[in-house]
């Protein structure tokens, strides 16, 4: 049985244990002490990393008691090395996991919700609530979350008997091999387990939750706590004093600017259309009307235009009419259409010859291809003289 320093101390950083055993496993190896300071993953929390000696610790899990270092490089066995963990990481998953539980302990409380389901990842932490949340109701959480934090309470840990867990209200009574061990936070929390946690509810810092969204019949929250939320509050920062000063607006003011912009880009696009059309109406007429397939290949289409043009040539009366546009070094954005002709095998047999993907109704397909220009046309030529014969 590996000594668990980590339930000891949760601040302790350096150490040092006697090295019991180092095996290969792959390219790396396992080394086992007698005792440590890593925590291995367990609780929704991910494994520690660090040093022994001075080979990087990448990862540390648990069997039967035991904890298993996996190194980057060995380790001389039968002698006492000097252990580290990398404390700003582990510092971080206490912060994120001590918010969880005042968070998860708040909604318990207020509406009765188990959490099903927590996940603390690179970036943010999730957790999973069996019943919904609405937005308003998140702030109003993350309001009391963080009053529990500067409030500083003190995290209790014990280990109560099984005689004394059967009167306990507790969270996440699910069925604990051995001895349970419990987290308190005084007024906000008690729940079952394994991980390290801060030892004072200030050192969580600041508890933003960042979203809300359904999930599998519940609520599923994200969540950023203390340097996280920092480094998350000083990114979104950047970016408002970036669009500020795009918009010429305070900062206080983008988003009204940007719905003043959003509204004037659709009135300009309202105008680009008419004008598209009005232009297109021109092209359409320089199409002759004694020819049977229309083959246009146009680069400066915008929207529905290459659509709109189609429709318009075929309102000549021309039997079919297919419009390419460019998209790139030999890629195209196809639509044809027809008043009378089925088109499917039309855009069937482009895809096979040109690397094509698309199709649609008998009067009219789109999609997209790719070859040059003098090979798409010839194609349709080939075509046309076909449907004409």
């Amino acid at each position: 049985m590996t000594e668990k320093l980590f339930y000891e101390d949760s601040h302790k950083k350096v150490f040092t244990a006697f090295v019991k055993m180092c095996r290969p496993k792959g390219e790396y190896y396992e080394v086992v002490l007698d005792r440590t300071a890593f925590f291995p993953e367990g609780g929704g929390q991910y494994a520690d990393t660090g040093w022994l000696e001075d080979s990087k610790v990448m990862d540390v899990w648990e069997k039967d008691g035991i904890i298993y270092h996996v190194t980057e490089a060995p380790v001389e066995e039968n002698r006492e090395i000097t252990g580290k963990i990398d404390w700003d990481m582990r510092f971080m998953k206490m912060q994120q996991h001590t918010g969880e539980h005042i968070v998860s302990g708040l909604v318990h409380a207020r509406f009765g919700y188990n959490n099903v389901g927590f996940h603390l990842g690179s970036g943010d932490c999730t957790m999973d609530f069996d019943g919904e949340i609405t937005k308003e109701e998140l702030r109003e959480i993350e309001w009391q979350a963080n009053e529990a934090a500067v409030k500083n309470l003190e995290v209790q840990v014990s280990w109560p008997s099984k005689e004394e867990l059967v009167s306990l209200e507790y969270r996440s009574k699910i069925e604990i091999e051995g001895e349970v061990r419990i987290v308190t936070i005084p007024g906000y929390d008690v729940c079952a387990c394994c991980a390290p946690h801060v030892k004072k509810t200030g050192e969580i810092g600041l508890i933003k939750l960042t979203n809300v969204q359904r999930y599998k019949g519940g609520a599923r929250v994200t969540m950023l706590c203390g340097f996280r939320a920092l480094a998350d509050y000083d990114s979104k920062e950047q970016h408002v004093k970036s669009i500020s000063a795009l918009l010429s607006a305070k900062e206080e003011e983008i988003s009204q600017a940007a719905g003043r912009m959003k509204e004037e880009c659709g009135r300009l696009k309202a105008v680009l259309a008419e004008k598209q059309k009005r232009l297109l109406e021109y092209r359409a007429a320089e199409i002759s009307g004694e020819e049977t397939f229309a083959c246009l290949f146009e680069e400066e289409l915008e929207g529905d235009g290459p659509r709109i043009l189609m429709n318009l040539v075929l309102a000549r009366g021309i039997e079919c009419c297919a419009v390419f546009l460019k998209t790139g070094d030999k890629s195209w954005r196809y639509v044809i259409g027809s008043m009378g002709e089925d088109m499917r095998p039309v855009a069937k047999g482009l895809n096979e010859e040109f690397c094509g993907r698309g199709g649609g109704k008998p009067e009219m397909v789109q999609g997209s291809l790719q070859g040059k220009e003098e090979d798409v046309r010839a194609w349709i030529e080939k075509k046309a003289r076909r449907t004409k014969e």
